[in-house]
């Protein structure tokens, strides 16, 4: 499975099964109310410059995977088996976050399509 990287698709691979994820507009309201950020510019700061906890890392890919059509929650996902462990979903999460809010002509910057 892969994901479309110009609709800002990112693959999760969650116990051995690959998930299509998505920040949508409902999945960033979700994540920002999760976080209790000030805004979408102060997370994504956060993943930029190294200063994301694992608790940033868990409401992106939750938002994500939901945007996606996953209908799991955080405690799903903290029980889960994620590809690439926890450097595969920070990676997971800034790819994400990345292709939200990249331009068209930006959306294949950045390596795979899925975890490495």
């Amino acid at each position: 499975m892969t994901g479309n990287p110009w609709a800002g698709e990112v693959v999760v691979r969650l116990d051995g099964q690959d998930h299509v994820a998505k920040l949508t507009l409902g999945a960033l309201a979700e994540m920002e109310a999760a976080l209790s950020a000030g805004s979408l510019i102060e997370v994504v700061e956060r993943f930029e410059t190294g200063r994301f906890t694992a608790r940033d890392v868990i409401a992106v890919l939750v938002a994500g995977l939901r945007g996606g059509g996953w209908r799991g929650g955080a405690a799903d996902l903290a029980r889960a088996e994620i590809g690439g462990g926890p450097v595969g979903a920070a990676r997971c999460a800034a790819q994400l976050l990345a292709r939200a809010f990249a331009l068209p002509e930006e959306a294949g910057c950045g390596g795979s399509t899925g975890p490495g």
